[in-house]
This record gives structure tokens, sequence and C-alpha cells, in this order.
């Protein structure tokens, strides 16, 4: 760290250059002594970034920035603080603990709270953010977490570890190429807590997770923010879990939505009755679409399938509290009449189970990005492939 960055005049320097191209900065000469333009350039770039995944971080004073890349591969806010509500008990060990975000939120909820960061750098600038930040229940070591883990002789409530994801350089999915290898070190993870939770990639998939973690798995929480996907978080515990529950959270700025089932439900359920468009159709959110509640959804909400593979749902009524987005249907028609109609506009063009993507669509047909109008091209309850005009009703 370089502590001249805390000076006052070189913070309000920062912050009136939040807006600055980067690139210039960087070129230009630092108008500071002991302050390179790249140190500069990394301070306003990292601060810009943290306005809204990391508010808490941008609102304070003197808060001092890592680079680029551990902002981006740090949680955000909104999702740290759900994963603080899956913490059991007083004693914590964030095994991987980074920028410190997700250790911020623990100590919240729990007595004490070990953070534990191999990159010497970076634990030096948690430990100076969090104790800036008001946090006194947090001991920081700086080193390897499973080195720290093999060395202590006690039993942690709850142990967190969010893997590496880049290594060498490169993106990876795989458990077993994750840094740590928390497969390798499942034995051991699982000897010295009563509760394990895992981050994986959001693109891992939920079966092949079952597969290699084993009967461990209590509770799989598929977390999205704003209709993307941003987590996969792993609930493990030493005894042998039999039917394991998948929880969707849906966050937003306003409110967060909750959806859970367990898998062996979803799976033995069955759909009776498909639908042609109704007077309303719903486009699930990606967290229900990644945990696969294709038909423990249209189950609860009493919605119908346009298909068995086509993941939309259609009611005559509005249903309030569906988790994801809600159309109300103009008109729905053969695509083939589609074709025959030439339609031209501008469109919002949504495919689902349909042999074209959008821009193969929107090239193909001419039309145009833009206006409150919705087209859904998908297939139909009997297979026949349907276009669908529709407005977004937007929820109080």
């Amino acid at each position: 760290m370089n502590q001249v960055i805390l000076q006052n005049d070189v913070q309000n320097y920062i912050k009136r250059n939040l807006t600055a191209d980067i690139t210039k900065i960087m070129l230009a000469k630092s108008p500071f002594k002991d302050v390179s333009s790249k140190e500069l350039a990394e301070q306003i770039d990292s601060k810009h970034r943290a306005e809204k995944k990391l508010p808490t971080w941008f609102h304070a004073d003197q808060i001092y920035y890592p680079s680029k890349l551990a902002v981006e591969q740090t949680s955000s806010e909104a999702t740290a603080s759900y994963k603080s509500q899956l913490i059991k008990g007083n004693h914590i060990l964030d095994l991987t603990g980074g920028f410190g975000v997700d250790s911020y939120f623990f100590s919240k909820v729990a007595q004490q709270v070990i953070y534990c960061e191999q990159n010497k750098e970076l634990a030096e600038i948690a430990k100076y953010n969090l104790t800036t930040l008001g946090l006194i229940n947090v001991d920081f070591f700086n080193e390897d977490g499973l080195t720290f883990l093999q060395k202590s002789t006690k039993i942690f409530d709850t142990v967190y570890i969010d893997p590496s994801r880049r290594v060498e350089n490169k993106k990876v999915f795989m458990l077993q190429d994750t840094e740590p290898n928390v497969i390798e070190n499942l034995p051991l993870l699982l000897e010295k807590t009563h509760q394990l939770v895992i981050k994986t990639s959001p693109m891992l998939d939920l079966q092949a997770g079952l597969k290699e973690f084993g009967a461990y798995v209590r509770e799989i929480h598929v977390v999205s923010y704003k209709n993307d996907c941003k987590e996969l978080l792993w609930v493990l515990q030493p005894e042998i879990c039999t039917r394991p529950q998948i929880h969707c959270a849906m966050l937003s700025t306003q409110k967060t939505l909750l959806f859970n089932f367990y898998i062996e439900s979803e799976k033995n359920s069955e759909i009776l009755n498909y639908s042609d468009p109704l007077s309303y159709l719903y486009e699930p959110d990606v967290a229900i679409l990644k945990a696969g509640a294709f038909k423990s959804t249209a189950i609860k909400y009493g919605v119908q399938k346009l298909n068995i593979n086509t993941h939309l749902y259609t009611a005559d009524s509005v249903v309030n509290d569906f988790p994801g987005k809600t159309f109300k249907v103009i008109s729905a028609i053969p695509y083939k009449d589609f074709i025959k109609k030439k339609i031209k506009g501008s469109f919002n063009v949504i495919s689902r189970n349909f042999p074209l993507t959008p821009e193969q669509l929107k090239k193909k047909h001419k039309l145009s990005d833009g206006g409150e109008v919705f087209l859904l091209f998908t297939t139909g309850c009997s297979g026949n492939l349907v276009t669908i005009e529709a407005e977004r009703l937007v929820k109080s």
C-alpha cells in the first residue's frame, strides 16, 4: 500500500476525476511526487467500479482500492449480504478473504470472523479498509487459508471458501481446476467445520456439482441480481443428506424474491396440461432457469407451460408474485403467418426454444431494436413455431 494515496489532496483528486479518461490520466504526468500516474488511474478506475457494486466502500472516506481485477472478482454488497444470512454460529473462517467484502458482512452476524488471504497487498488493503469502516471483530491473517486451517485445532461454526476461477490468467469453471482445489481438500474442510459454504461459478452445472460434492450437500443457493445469475452457493455439512434443497434467491434494489424446492419433487412432478398463449405470458428469472425448477414453478404459481421444452408460462390472470417478467399478450400467431405478414418496425425480440436467435430473426425480418412492444418467438404446445406480440407489465 502506498500510504500517500490516502492523503487528502490525493483523495480529492481521485474524487474529482471519477469520470475522467483513465488512459489520459495514466499517460499524463502525475501531479503528485510520490504517487504514480498508474496508481492514480488504478484508484480512480476501481473506485468508479465500486459505486454501484460496493456503495458502502464508495461513499466512505479514506478507502484504498486494489486492482481492477480484484474489484471485479469480489462479491457485490447485495450478494454478500444475502450470503451472510447463510452463516451459522459465532466463529466464522473466511478462507479466501480477497477485498474483504464477504468478511465485512459476516462480521455483522457473527461474534468473530477470521480472514485469510495469501496475497500480501490485498490482505493489507482489506485490513486497512475494514478497520476504517469500524469493524473490530475480524482477525486478519496474510497466509494461505488451507494452511491456516491445517494448523488450527479449532472446529469452526462456518467455513466459507471462494476458490479462484482464474488460474494462470485463464478462466476455469470445473471444480478440480480452481485454486485451491475444493474437491481434493473436501475431507479437510468438512473435518474442521460444522458447516461449509462454497461459492462456485454460476456456469457450473448443478448435477455436476452434486456429483462431485456428494451427499454432503444440504442446500444449493442460486443467486441472481436484476435477472443476472451471479453466484452458486453450496452449503455442505459433515452429515450425509439424502434430500438437498435448492433455493432461488432473486435480488434487486427493491426486494428479494425467494423460491425453494426439492430436487426430487421437481423430478417426480408431472405437468398434465400445456397451453397455447393465454392473456398473460411469464418468463422466469434466470435463477429459476439455472436451478431447473421448470415443473415446480408451474405448479406453485398455477400457470401453464407452453411446451415441455419451452420455459415460458401462461395464464388468464395476473400472478402478482411470479418470480420473473410478466407480459400482456396482444396477439399470438403461427410463425408462418408472421412471415406472410412481413411486419416491420422496432421491437424487443426474444427467442426461446426457437431455431433462430434474436439476431438472426432481426436480420431475416428486417426488425430494429427498440419500442415498447416485444416479439417472442417460441415453440407452442403442439410443437408448432409461434410468434407472440406482447407488452411488458412493470410490477409496482
